[in-house]
């Protein structure tokens, strides 16, 4: 998911995609350990994707508190 995406997304969506993700790389993790997991690359790119969610949510945060 590209940055323009997560940040066309609402709060809830952000918190929903954050889970999605979340459980997207603990599949990807267990796939790995048993050795089922073709695509490695997916573990690297779902930790990214979780990381630009993080950012966006960060950035909400510190938006808001600027006008409080």
């Amino acid at each position: 998911m590209d940055i323009d995406k997560i940040r066309s997304l609402s709060d809830a969506e952000l918190e929903q995609a954050l889970a999605e993700a979340k459980q997207e790389l603990w599949n990807a993790r267990f796939a790995l350990a048993t050795r089922q997991l073709k695509d490695t690359s997916l573990i690297r790119r779902t930790r990214r994707t979780i990381a630009r969610i993080l950012t966006v949510k960060r950035e909400r945060q510190a938006q808001r508190a600027r006008t409080a």
